[in-house]
C-alpha cells in the first residue's frame, strides 16, 4: 500500500522524500501515515523496480538531498497495484480500499468500475461475516458490540461504493 501512496503522490509532483511524508501525511492522515522508516525504504525498492527515478541536488539549507519522479513504468506499476488483489486481512482491508479509492483517479472508468465492483463484493462478504458473529450464542455483550459495530462499518463503506458507482455511471 504505501507503493500505491507513493506512487500517487509522484503522479502529481516531483518530490523529495520529506515531501513525499508531509504530502501523504496531509492527504491521508485519516486513514494512515506511514513514517520516514518506511518511506525510504520502499521509495529504494521502487527506483530499483524502475518505477521511480532520483536525482541528487543541494537544499536552500545547503544539505544534499533527493528529488524523486515517477517514470511511464511507474505510472503503469501504480495502476497494476491499484488492481491487483487487495489482502484478504479484515484489519487491512478497509484501509487497504480506501487509499486505491482515492488515488483510483489514474484508472480509466472501466478499470475503476472493476476496482469497485471489487471491493463491493470483498465488502459484502466482511459484513455478512460480521453479522453472522453478532447471532453467536455464546458472545458477551462487549464482543458482540464490537461485531454490531464492524458489520455498521462495512455497510456504511458498501453504501459509500454504492454512491461512488452510481455517480460513475451518471
Amino acid at each position: 500500500m504505501i507503493n500505491i501512496l507513493i506512487l500517487h503522490e509522484l503522479s502529481k509532483n516531483v518530490l523529495t522524500m520529506y515531501g513525499i511524508s508531509k504530502n501523504i501525511k496531509s492527504n491521508y492522515a485519516v486513514i494512515l501515515t506511514p513514517s520516514i522508516g518506511t518511506i525510504k525504504p520502499a521509495l529504494i525498492k521502487l527506483e530499483e523496480k524502475g518505477f521511480i527515478t532520483s536525482q541528487r541536488f543541494i537544499s536552500k539549507g545547503g544539505r544534499p538531498s533527493r528529488c524523486y519522479a515517477i517514470t511511464e513504468k511507474g505510472k503503469s506499476g501504480l495502476k497494476n497495484e491499484l488492481l491487483s488483489p487487495i489482502p484478504d486481512n479484515p484489519i487491512q482491508f478497509l484501509m487497504n480500499a480506501r487509499v486505491r479509492i482515492y488515488c483510483a483517479e489514474v484508472l480509466s472508468s472501466d478499470d475503476f468500475l472493476n476496482l469497485l465492483k471489487i471491493i463491493k463484493q470483498k465488502t459484502e462478504l466482511l459484513m455478512i461475516e460480521a453479522k453472522n458473529l453478532t447471532e453467536t450464542d455464546n458472545l458477551g455483550f462487549c464482543p458482540k458490540m464490537v461485531f454490531e459495530n464492524l458489520a455498521c462499518e462495512y455497510k456504511n463503506f458498501y453504501n459509500l461504493l454504492e454512491g461512488i458507482e452510481h455517480a460513475c455511471k451518471h
